[in-house]
């Protein structure tokens, strides 16, 4: 029967195995220090080796389990530090330095971006990737975290005997990072799920205590290894800090330091898949940057569009280009470094000097909103982005070109989360409409709104173990302290039945519509028709598209939801404040004729044979 620690979904009961609260150092910060920005959740799962030679270091000295040996000579200059191994920073800044701001050369000429077709042959990025022949090792970030007398970290916490619980660690273990107030924390999930069928008040491995807000992180799942995780922060100051956990200590590298690149609080900030260097983040004055954590922040400023210094340029079809205004709902506003190279040929920009040559960060900056950018996600194979913002659009940009493809208006307010498929075919956004929709990128339409919240809707996911390519399962959680499961099918969801006349008549009213509010159409040509399709699409009608129905509903508490997550082990949903609970899948029950087989497995659950 389903109670507050189960619910009966159509494939089984799933039920609260674990939960990790705010309690004891963490909760003193929380309540401390205002939750200004809501806790966010992310897992990796790390794969030793089932068996361990003695000498052989490996994750156990994350976060100084083993400290670092220090030259005598650098200990005078280094922080005192406590019996219980908490450091006590100073007033210095030891984080390395880059060229002063205001010694900073003029901004280089910004574009706006044509529309290119989906299927892009080039690689993200090409420019940045290292000449063939040349194989680097992995680069190590500068600074120890334990040894530093930095104020931006102002303490560290570990575990006891942190360095012998990592050390005996054999087969899969799963880790949860997450951020409450000024505080990031690492913590492992399942390490008693065993021991007791309920687990609560874990303490965490490590926590990070530090004297701005951290905002969003995210961790190189290419890189994870039991010798190293690549995690990067992003902050309400627009500081980033890359922490690269090896097996000798925990060091970490700032980026974007002061904000002497972009001040605005970055809102969300995501490594570039199957990429060891590259990572994007988002920030609150509508700019997504792209930046290489080995490269050091660079003199850079970027020029504004809508100024008096200058106005974008539009590409029409027939390759022609016409001075105007720039216009967020047909591009985005690229603004190239000076160590940026020219898309003809990938050579650099002439007439610089080779000290400005020398490649810095940012590797890009795009202008994608006059209003904050929200979140944003990659397609699977990373060569597009789907971002959201406050001005209710969500964009698809093309990271090869840097370009935008598509601009879709929300049916009301602002979007407040977006999820891509695992197979690339759909996109999910939920926002201030209560509602959560599903669009085609590849038809350019929306497909389906899914009808069940009663208020802002909070973050999504896709299951990928339960999306095949014809059924898809994703979930949901909002304000209304709800926890939804969906299910749809592609089949199901069929094509508006639109005679030739009928769209060539709705694409007259959009471009009427658009010139009626100023707004420039960029089109995109259609057969039979005087004007092409616009870029923008406005939202469609209720009875325009399909509804989709949850499948589940689950009332949460009342605590406000924030994050869920799907692992291989069941549903991870987290609360504003950091309370987090793993519901573990159903058990799976072998079918009959399979159970004189070999061993039928499923989510790495014990089968239950009947």
């Amino acid at each position: 029967m389903e109670n507050d620690s189960t619910f009966v979904a159509p494939e089984g009961v799933y039920s609260i195995t674990e939960e990790h609260k705010p309690t004891g150092a963490t909760q003193a910060t929380v309540n401390s220090v205002p939750i200004l920005f809501p806790a966010r959740l992310s897992a990796v799962t790390v794969r030793y080796p089932a068996t361990k030679s003695p000498n052989s270091p490996g994750l156990s000295q994350l976060l100084g389990a083993n400290r670092e040996k220090e030259p005598k000579k650098d200990k005078a200059a280094n922080s005192k530090e406590r019996d219980d191994g908490l450091s006590i920073s100073s007033s210095e800044d030891p984080d390395e330095g880059s060229p002063d701001v205001s010694t900073a050369p003029p901004p280089e000429t910004a574009k706006a971006s044509p529309i290119v077709p989906h299927d892009s042959p080039n690689t993200i990025f090409h420019h940045n990737a290292p000449a063939a022949g040349k194989k680097k090792s992995a680069a190590r970030p500068k600074h120890n975290m334990r040894t530093t007398s930095s104020t931006f970290i102002t303490r560290l916490q570990n575990a006891d005997n942190l360095h012998k619980t990592l050390q005996s660690k054999q087969g899969e273990a799963t880790y949860l990072f997450n951020n409450s107030a000024k505080s990031f924390i690492w913590t492992e999930a399942g390490a008693k799920a065993k021991v007791r069928l309920l687990f609560t008040g874990q303490e965490p491995l490590a926590r990070i205590h530090f004297s701005a807000h951290p905002t969003c992180h995210d961790v190189n799942q290419s890189t994870v290894s039991p010798e190293r995780i690549d995690v990067i922060i992003g902050f309400n100051t627009g500081d980033i800090l890359w922490f690269g956990l090896d097996p000798i200590s925990t060091r970490y590298g700032r980026l974007n330091k002061q904000g002497r690149i972009c001040n605005s609080p970055c809102t969300a900030i995501r490594w570039v898949p199957h990429s060891a260097n590259l990572f994007l983040v988002s920030h609150a004055d509508g700019t997504i940057l792209v930046y290489d954590k080995e490269r050091e922040d660079g003199a850079f400023v970027a020029k504004e569009p809508g100024t008096g210094m200058g106005t974008s340029i539009n590409s029409s079809q027939d390759g022609s280009s016409s001075q105007g205004e720039w216009d967020p709902f047909e591009s985005i506003y690229v603004t190239m470094p000076p160590w940026h190279p020219v898309a003809a040929g990938g050579a650099l920009i002439v007439g610089k000097s080779d000290k400005d040559k020398t490649a810095k960060n940012p590797v890009s900056h795009w202008k994608v909103s006059r209003r904050s950018i929200v979140d944003f996600v990659f397609s699977p194979d990373a060569k597009f982005v789907a971002a959201i913002s406050e001005d209710g659009c969500l964009r698809i940009i093309d990271t090869v070109a840097e370009q935008l493809v598509d601009c879709y208006a929300s049916y009301f307010g602002a979007l407040s989360c977006v999820a891509w498929s695992p197979d690339g075919r759909f996109i999910l956004t939920g926002g201030q409409d209560d509602l959560v929709t599903i669009f085609s990128p590849w038809e350019q339409r929306v497909i389906a709104r899914c009808q069940g919240h009663s208020s802002f809707v909070s973050a999504l996911a896709f299951d990928d173990l339960r999306c095949d390519g014809r059924t898809y399962r994703f979930g949901s959680v909002g304000e209304d302290n709800k926890l939804i499961l969906w299910d749809f099918s592609s089949g199901a969801l069929h094509r508006p039945k639109t005679t030739h006349q009928q769209r060539l008549s709705m694409t007259s009213s959009v471009s009427l519509a658009l010139r009626r509010r100023g707004e420039s159409t960029l089109l995109l040509s259609v057969p039979g028709a005087d004007s092409p399709m616009p870029r923008y699409h406005p939202a469609p009608s209720r009875n325009e598209v399909a509804v989709v129905q949850p499948v589940l509903v689950k009332h949460m508490g009342s605590e406000m939801l924030a994050n869920i997550l799907f692992t291989s082990r069941g549903i991870l949903t987290a609360t504003r404040s950091g309370h987090i609970k793993l519901w573990i899948r159903p058990l799976v029950i072998k079918p009959r004729h399979l159970r004189n087989q070999s061993t039928y497995r499923r989510d790495s659950l014990i089968d239950v044979i009947g």
